[in-house]
């Protein structure tokens, strides 16, 4: 009223009160300040009922809650004289809801009473005191409303009335932008608003936010974040500067262009290699670029044990990587034709993949020359191997980066030797080592260097040595060993020290733990006791047989803090209990090999017991593939099971019989590396979830074991080939389970009829036929660990070998209708289907594409598959396989039908 200078239209009712009028407009001065009031003071008459009416107030639709706020007096009664019978010091809010102006038409029965307001201070003759009241009114529907205010015989003043209701301002939160929201009722507490991404910004799930009665935004659901190439500044989505990179939709700031890769202009989301410069297919998108190692150095060739110890020095650029790796090419010459050494001599650990700097050479024959050449590798130089090198990677590396050695290898019974055929104007550095009866290597002699003279011809020296030849970047060894002859035994010239028989026995032997009397021995004598306070637990990864397993850091004075896996064992354990937990630790702490799981140590001095391992980052290697259905080639995959060959030969050297060989027991690490793991023999598989068939003795996982094993229980390296042909079926199938749904008894009854897994989809033909043969029927004809290991080595070699795929049935190789149910039935619908073929996180992708019958999946073409949402090159041959396999079908086909 004070803004518009008059009156504001408000109706009173009664209309005509005569002397005692009802509210009426009142103008006072308070301060030397004037102000308006509606007033009503009829406190000496009964039975008063003054209405106050508001003009119609429209309501904002979405405002269903307004807030009323009073500002007023309210006079002291007993400041009446004669008047405190009647007089009421209280007055009522009321509110009726309208479609339209009604005007001056007023009816009492359409307002609802919304409160009584009493006044929290009451004003007397001498003191003047305002009281603020704030009600609200809920549940608005209509287009408008009236307030009205009833006074039933009290002196009031109304100094104020607001009228008002609460929004959630528009506002950006987490790159999302939000509009201004009118906060909800008391029938919904919180408003649920969907906002939109600010430009350049995305995010996989609707932005939303909550607004409250109060008008606050809480609980942000669905983050936006940048789009590749851009970053977060100030609510805003910026494109990166020039020289750095943003890969990725994330919350991430951009980064600058990582070491040796080109420095793009802004908005990039990858800095490509420089030239000369390459990443491997393992390393992210997001990382540095390596150059090539360069040869590796100071090749030498020692004798020990009786046998050719190569050594030699890490390259002096590594290219910038740490994941260097070494390999072993040998030639052996007679005369002046030179051959490959190919299977006949034997290195120990390996002659490829090796990480450490030697490697142990046996099985040469006497009067030879052998050219040994060790090449360095790398995630980037493994490369050049693959038939058609991709683009941005490395040519091959040149032969004038190797270190070539050659060695020639005598055995003397007498103290001198002419040499011939020396190379003129080189130095040779010779030695001697003599060697004892039983072919032990005894003390050598310093070495000592001659010079041949610059012309043709022949140098002749007169002692038996050693000889390293050096020209260029190439070093020759030639070695000569002196045999002393045995007092009481004369040998014959065939009795050559590198080609003895005995050469083939393994360094050492496998001890099984339980033959000690003390179980508690054999722990102490092959496993190293670690403190518990250098243990350092960090999360649960899984639960064992004994307890659970934690990833932790093992941190022991004077040695480098390492990840490590810890297995605990449970509490309330028997001693019997203990001593198999322990056991696995006693026989795992026997094996040195980089494919067999490394122990740390154990925990026995304490109440809880422990066994720490190395820390396997990427887990079980049947579920990691499963995780990346599709995403490795056939020459990664073969890679991986090359390296689980290599641990099982090296088991089996040691006379080691596995026994529970699977993909389930395989681990991997973040290098793609696999280690054979899981060596609590049958004892450990009373529990064990697969499925287990039982004869005396203990429980035998079917699915993985040889037809002998099972019938008679008759456990050795040649059933632990056949379980590692099912290896190689589930890491070419990506950890599919063998035998899919078969029972137990099927299974057995199929393999005794001779039937054999067909090969998984893009299968290398000569990588099923290695599983064929490990699975041959007599397990005299499987080919031996040893064996393996070499031929996947070949296959490695020749990456060519791995291109003609072997024939693959849909029909068996997926889940048929026919197998489906126990009745043998069709598939009763789409997710039935996707869950027989382990692709059920795809039935909401059908679903939402209209493909809910069985007859609308055979229509579906490779295209409309991928348009549903199916991406990784695994799946879609899985689901597209599974189609062609339902059209073929036109008769019940047992899994059997081969």
């Amino acid at each position: 009223m004070r803004a518009t200078g008059g009156e504001l239209g408000w109706l009173t009712w009664p209309l005509d009160q005569g002397d005692k009028p009802g509210w009426e407009v009142i103008q006072r001065t308070l301060n030397g300040s004037q102000f308006y009031t509606f007033s009503v003071c009829n406190v000496g008459e009964r039975e008063q009922d003054n209405w106050l009416r508001t003009t119609f107030i429209q309501r904002r639709p979405s405002a269903s809650r307004v807030f009323v706020e009073l500002q007023f007096i309210v006079r002291d009664c007993n400041s009446f004289d004669g008047a405190s019978l009647t007089c009421k010091e209280t007055f009522n809010l009321f509110t009726s809801e309208s479609d339209a102006d009604v005007g001056t038409t007023f009816r009492k029965g359409q307002f609802k009473k919304v409160a009584t307001i009493a006044p929290d201070e009451i004003t007397s003759k001498n003191e003047l005191r305002i009281n603020t009241e704030t009600k609200v009114v809920e549940n608005l529907s209509r287009k408008g409303f009236y307030l009205a205010f009833q006074d039933i015989g009290a002196c009031i003043a109304l100094l104020s009335v607001r009228v008002y209701y609460k929004t959630c301002p528009a506002t950006v939160k987490s790159l999302a932008s939000f509009p201004e929201t009118v906060a909800g009722g008391e029938n919904q507490a919180l408003r649920e608003v969907s906002g939109v991404c600010v430009e350049n910004a995305i995010s996989e799930e609707l932005p939303r936010i909550y607004c409250t009665v109060d008008g606050e935004w809480v609980v942000p659901v669905g983050q936006c974040q940048c789009k590749p190439g851009y970053e977060e500044v100030e609510d805003e989505c910026q494109e990166c500067k020039a020289g750095s990179f943003k890969a990725e939709a994330s919350g991430d700031k951009c980064t600058p262009c990582p070491a040796n890769t080109q420095e793009l202009d802004s908005g990039a989301v990858v800095c490509p290699c420089m030239d000369g410069f390459y990443r491997a297919p393992n390393d992210p998108p997001t990382g540095p670029c390596s150059g090539l190692p360069s040869a590796p150095r100071d090749l030498v060739a020692t004798t020990s044990a009786g046998k050719l110890l190569l050594t030699w020095s890490p390259p002096e650029d590594t290219g910038g990587r740490t994941d260097i790796t070494y390999s072993i090419e040998c030639q052996r010459c007679e005369g002046m034709v030179c051959q490959s050494c190919g299977e006949k001599i034997r290195y120990e650990p390996a002659g490829v993949g090796l990480t450490d700097t030697k490697v142990s050479v046996s099985e040469l024959d006497a009067h030879l020359n052998y050219t040994f050449t060790v090449e360095a590798h790398s995630g980037v130089t493994v490369l050049t191997s693959q038939a058609v090198p991709p683009a941005n990677r490395p040519p091959s590396t040149s032969d004038d980066n190797l270190d070539v050695t050659t060695y020639t290898v005598l055995i003397l019974e007498k103290n001198s030797v002419q040499i011939k055929d020396l190379v003129p104007g080189t130095a040779y550095l010779f030695r001697v080592q003599a060697l004892s009866s039983d072919g032990s290597p005894g003390g050598s002699s310093m070495e000592e260097q001659f010079e041949t003279s610059g012309t043709e011809g022949n140098q002749h020296g007169q002692r038996s040595t050693q000889m390293i030849q050096r020209q260029k970047s190439i070093y020759g060894f030639c070695i000569f060993l002196f045999r002393k002859r045995n007092s009481h035994t004369r040998q014959g010239p065939e009795d050559t020290y590198f080609s003895s028989s005995e050469q083939l026995k393994p360094l050492k032997t496998y001890v099984d733990p339980h033959t000690y009397e003390d179980p508690n021995t054999a722990v102490l004598k092959f496993a190293t006791e670690i403190h518990p306070s250098h243990i350092t637990k960090q999360k649960v990864i899984g639960a064992g047989e004994f307890g659970e397993v934690y990833r932790g850091i093992l941190k022991v004075p004077g040695r480098k803090e390492v990840a490590v896996a810890i297995k605990t064992l449970k509490p309330g354990y028997t001693e019997k209990q203990r001593q198999d937990f322990l056991s696995e630790a006693s026989i795992m702490g026997q094996f040195s090999h980089q494919n067999i799981i490394r122990l740390e140590g154990v925990v026995t001095k304490f109440k809880h017991a422990m066994i720490v391992t190395e820390y396997m980052e990427n887990g079980a290697l049947d579920r990691y593939l499963r995780d990346h259905d599709g995403e490795f080639a056939s020459f990664q995959l073969v890679g991986m099971l090359r390296g689980i060959a290599a641990g099982m030969k090296y088991l089996s050297d040691m006379s080691y019989v596995h026994r529970d060989l699977a993909a389930r027991n395989i681990l991997v690490n973040n290098t793609l590396e696999c280690k054979v793991s899981d060596f609590g023999l049958s004892r450990v598989l009373e529990d064990d979830p697969e499925g287990t068939y039982t004869t005396s003795g203990g429980k035998i996982p079917i699915r993985w074991t040889a037809p002998e094993a099972i019938a008679y229980r008759k456990f050795t390296s040649a059933s632990d080939v056949w379980s590692f042909g099912i290896v190689m079926w589930e890491v070419m199938a990506f950890g599919e389970r063998p035998y899919w749904d078969m029972s137990n008894h099927e299974v057995m009854k199929a393999i005794n009829e001779a039937f054999r897994l067909p090969a998984p989809m893009d299968c290398p033909s000569a990588v099923y036929q290695l599983m064929l043969q490990c699975w041959l029927q007599d397990r005299s004809k499987r080919p031996r660990f040893g064996d393996i290991v070499s031929l996947l080595d070949k296959l490695l070699r020749s990456p060519d070998s791995l291109k003609t795929i072997a024939d693959f049935d849909p029909r068996i190789s997926i889940r048929l209708p026919s197998t489906s149910g126990s009745d043998g039935s069709p598939f009763r619908s789409v997710s039935e289907w996707l869950e027989s073929i382990k692709m059920s996180q795809y039935s909401e992708n059908f679903a939402c594409a209209g493909v809910v019958t069985m007859d609308q999946v055979l229509q579906m073409k490779n295209e409309d598959i991928k348009n549903i949402g199916v991406r990784l090159p695994g799946h879609l041959k899985r689901i597209a396989y599974s189609i062609l396999g339902l059209k073929d079908q036109t008769s019940t086909l047992s899994v059997f039908a081969v």
